[in-house]
């Protein structure tokens, strides 16, 4: 295999998650043999560090294909020009941890800096209030084929269907019986069927 052939998938993770998050693992695990790389870093924890180190992550890796959850999906629907799948996205994550409460929180996943815990405070719902302000800007038709947003329809925690479907329209959504957090079989026979697509999309 030629080192140019191979493609990139960025997955970039949910609220309180990592890179190494058993959905990149299992993603990675499923692409690798069909030539595509998984690059699922940890995402900084301050809102607008976040959003502009992904910014330079994909001018650097230029990925394929981006498949992000939840929050990772809030600021995966702002870097414009490139494929996405958005599952279960969180778009409104400031009115969220408002709701659920200030305080420190526990990674559910191994961080690469050994980071175990962060706080959730005023600061970081301002940041995520500043980062919102540009959801869902300088949407045309070409921007809009470029979109899937994957909806559980048991999903208790979060629900934004609305918010999609009002900016990219109903035909760029699927519903899913599932929740919010992905599984192995919302993961194998949801998501990758997509994302194998997708890929073979751009081969052509």
């Amino acid at each position: 295999m030629y080192l140019c052939s191979v493609k990139k998938v960025l997955y970039i993770h949910g609220f309180a998650s990592a890179g190494s998050t058993g959905s990149a693992t299992q993603m990675r695990n499923h692409l690798y043999p069909k030539g595509v790389q998984v690059i699922s870093p940890d995402v900084p924890v301050e809102p607008i560090t976040a959003i502009g180190f992904l910014k330079t992550l994909v001018a650097e890796e230029q990925p394929d294909l981006i498949v992000a959850t939840s929050m990772g999906a809030l600021y995966a629907e702002q870097l414009r020009g490139i494929p996405r799948i958005l599952v279960n996205p969180s778009f409104h994550m400031a009115r969220l941890l408002t709701f659920r409460g200030l305080g420190r929180r526990e990674f559910r996943n191994k961080r690469q800096d050994g980071a175990t815990e962060f706080k959730v405070d005023k600061q970081m719902i301002q940041a995520f209030q500043q980062v919102e302000k540009d959801s869902f800007k300088a949407i045309d038709a070409n921007e809009k084929a470029l979109v899937w947003g994957l909806f559980g329809t048991q999903d208790k925690l979060v629900n934004c269907q609305g918010d999609f479907q009002k900016h990219y329209g109903k035909d760029r959504m699927q519903l899913f019986e599932g929740e919010h957090f992905l599984n192995d079989k919302v993961l194998s026979k949801v998501v990758m069927p997509l994302v194998e697509t997708s890929l073979e999309i751009q081969n052509k």
